[in-house]
C-alpha cells in the first residue's frame, strides 16, 4: 500500500500529521544511512519533478535537485525569465500544462495565495519550497536534525528568538506541535506569528502533548532551552527596511551572553542564509554546539524523503 501521504500536496506543515511527521523522518533517515542503496534502487525512475524558483535560492534548489536526481526522478528547473509564470501567462493554464508533463510541482514564491492557487489547478501533488508564510522543507529537515542529536523529541525546549511573524515562526510552531516538543517564540509584540497559525499549532498540540508559549521575553524563553534557533531579522524582500528591523530585533539576538542562559547541552541552530552580527554572533554561529551545516545536508535527506512518499506507489 503507498503511504497515506501519495498523491497529496503539501503546502505548510499543517498539512501532514504527526504520524506522517514520523514516517517522513524515518525514510529519510534510511535514506541518509544508506544513499547509494537510493540510487542504485532509484524509486522515481521515468518521474519528471518541476523545481519553479522564484526565489533567490542556494540549498532550496541543490537539495531539490540532486534529490531528485537521487531517486531516479528529473528535474526540471526552472528560475528567472526562463520561468513557468514569467510569460503573465494565467495560473491555471500553467499548472494544467505542467501537470501535463510533470508528476509533482515544487514550487518556491512569494504569497501564500500564490501557490495555493496553483495546488487548487494542479492536479499532481505540489510542494511548498517557501513562501512568505511557511516553509514546511525546512522544518523537515531541522526535525530530522534534532531527532539526530538528541535521539527523541520528548522533554525538548525549543526556543526560537527572534521576527515572529516570518514563515520560520510559523513552521517551527506547527513543527514542535507535531512531534510533542514544547516551543517557545519570543519577538516584540509588533511581531507576532499569524494568530489562525498558532490556532494551528495549539489544536494539534492537544494531541501530542506539546505546549505552545508567544512571549516578548527572550532571556526568560531561552533559560534551559535545549535547541536555539534564529532566522536573519531582514528576510528577502524586506531590505529598505533593514535599519528599522534591526533596531527592533537587536534585543533577541542569539549572542554569548543569551546562549549560556541555555541547557549545557543546547544547540545551535539556523535555517541560513545568516548575518553574523546581527541575528546571531559569530562565536555563537561557529561554535562546536552550532549544528547549521547538518541542518543544510538534512535538507536533501528530508525533501527526498517527502518526494517518495509523495510519489512512490509501493506494493
Amino acid at each position: 500500500m503507498p503511504s497515506s501521504l501519495f498523491g497529496r500536496d503539501v503546502l505548510s506543515l499543517a498539512d501532514i500529521t504527526p504520524q506522517e511527521v514520523a514516517e517522513i523522518l524515518e525514510v529519510a533517515a534510511s535514506f541518509k544511512a544508506d544513499p547509494q542503496k537510493c540510487i542504485d534502487e532509484a524509486p522515481l525512475k521515468g518521474k519528471a519533478i518541476a523545481i519553479i524558483m522564484q526565489k533567490p535560492s542556494l540549498r532550496t534548489r541543490v537539495s531539490f535537485e540532486v534529490g531528485c536526481s537521487r531517486l531516479g526522478a528529473h528535474p526540471v528547473v526552472m528560475m528567472g525569465t526562463d520561468g513557468a509564470f514569467s510569460r503573465e501567462e494565467p495560473i491555471n493554464d500553467t499548472a494544467q500544462v505542467l501537470e501535463r508533463f510533470c508528476d509533482a510541482i515544487v514550487l518556491r514564491t512569494f504569497e501564500d495565495s500564490f501557490i495555493e492557487e496553483v495546488a487548487h489547478f494542479a492536479s499532481v501533488p505540489v510542494v511548498n519550497a517557501l513562501t512568505d508564510g511557511h516553509h514546511p522543507c525546512q522544518g523537515l529537515a531541522d526535525l530530522l536534525t534534532i531527532k539526530e542529536k538528541f535521539g527523541s523529541f520528548e522533554g525538548l525546549k525549543f526556543v526560537y528568538t527572534g521576527d515572529g511573524a516570518n514563515n520560520m515562526a510559523h513552521t517551527y510552531l506547527l513543527a514542535c506541535a507535531l512531534v510533542g516538543m514544547d516551543v517557545f517564540i519570543a519577538t516584540p509584540r509588533t511581531h507576532l506569528p499569524d494568530a489562525a497559525i498558532v490556532h494551528q499549532a495549539k489544536e494539534i498540540a492537544r494531541e501530542t502533548g506539546a505546549h505552545v508559549h508567544i512571549t516578548e521575553d527572550s532571556k526568560s524563553a531561552l533559560h534551559d532551552a535545549d535547541i536555539v534557533m534564529t532566522d536573519t531579522f531582514t528576510s528577502m524582500g524586506q531590505e529598505d527596511e533593514h535599519d528599522e528591523r534591526l533596531a527592533t530585533f537587536l534585543p533577541y539576538q542569539v549572542n554569548a551572553e543569551s546562549f549560556a542562559l541555555a541547557s549545557p547541552r543546547a544547540v545551535f541552530m539556523h535555517c541560513l542564509p545568516a548575518h553574523r552580527g546581527e541575528e546571531v554572533t559569530s562565536d555563537v554561529i561557529d561554535s562546536n554546539r552550532s549544528i547549521i551545516y547538518d541542518q543544510a545536508e538534512n535538507r536533501l535527506h528530508a525533501q527526498q524523503a517527502l518526494l517518495y512518499l509523495l510519489l512512490h506507489e509501493r506494493d
